[in-house]
């Protein structure tokens, strides 16, 4: 059996074309034009390429781009100056703060500065508490959100499948499990303390790998015909490339789950590209609901 792969990419690709209707339906009725601003502290080379695509698309998707760096040694205090005077500038509809941040900032106390309605992240306490009830008004952190519609466009109605979340972040983790349990699924998150891992991923209908270790779930751990969604990204030597080279693989072992899966992402090409689509999506809606419009 060889699985369905599940392309990111293209997904991506349309959700982002409903974006840029979405973005032009708000011009053109309402003459409002949706604002993203990013703020980067740091030269970290991964979250510089990160945030280099993030503006590129914003803008591509018609709506306005702000985007602010900030040297390595900034205070704490003018970052949170910062985030404050764009909560307070009404052409930022959406706010993103790129983590992670340097060792001397407290990242939460940063996240919680930006107010609610224009965190795009999903990460501010009050979203995530809204999204653990079940509440509609939560901003929804990207990821995650891009795992559920990519399970949705797969497998149409979730309810009753059994999900394990291997992973328990609070920027993917949780929050997969929360979307997932809304979706009717019976959830289970597994972690390092699990008793018994191989046991609990292969009663599982769908996997949802969010834990960081290169190819740490093998395809005999899988379920036959079982929807698996890699959200690792990890960088491992590849002397076969070249000397010093390395290559991009996820926390499941793509070549044998590949056997045993119905469908599977592959990485790259598979959670990455919905990101970024989803954190435009997310602006969007954060727009609409700032000047109470329904698209």
């Amino acid at each position: 059996m060889t699985a369905r792969i599940i392309d990111g990419k293209a997904f991506a690709e349309k959700v982002r074309a409903h974006v840029a209707e979405d973005v032009l339906a708000v011009k053109s009725k309402y003459g409002i034009t949706p604002g993203l601003a990013v703020v980067i502290v740091g030269e970290d080379p991964a979250s510089q390429v990160y945030v280099r695509s993030k503006v590129k698309q914003t803008a591509e998707a018609g709506m306005n781009s702000f985007h602010f760096e900030m040297p390595s040694d900034t205070p704490e205090a003018a970052l949170i100056a910062k985030v404050q005077e764009l909560n307070a500038d009404p052409r930022v509809n959406g706010i993103l703060v790129q983590l992670p941040l340097p060792k001397h900032m407290n990242e939460a106390t940063v996240i919680e500065t930006i107010v609610p309605e224009k965190d795009v992240d999903g990460f501010h306490v009050i979203n995530t508490g809204l999204l653990a009830i079940g509440d509609k008004k939560a901003m929804v952190p990207c990821t995650p959100l891009g795992c559920l519609m990519m399970l949705q466009e797969t497998l149409g109605d979730l309810s009753g499948k059994k999900a394990v979340v291997v992973g328990r972040s609070n920027i993917v983790g949780k929050p997969m499990a929360q979307l997932l349990l809304n979706a009717n699924c019976t959830v289970t998150i597994a972690h390092s303390r699990t008793a018994d891992l191989k046991a609990e991923v292969m009663a599982a209908d769908i996997v949802v790998a969010a834990v960081g270790r290169p190819e740490m779930v093998p395809g005999s751990w899988l379920k036959k015909g079982a929807t698996v969604i890699d959200v690792g990204i990890n960088r491992i030597p590849a002397p076969e490339l070249g000397e010093g080279k390395n290559r991009l693989v996820g926390d499941v072992d793509f070549a044998s789950a590949a056997e045993v899966a119905g469908a599977i992402t592959p990485v790259p090409g598979g959670v990455g590209p919905m990101t970024i689509a989803c954190l435009l999506r997310n602006t969007v809606t954060a727009t609409c609901r700032q000047n109470r419009i329904d698209l």
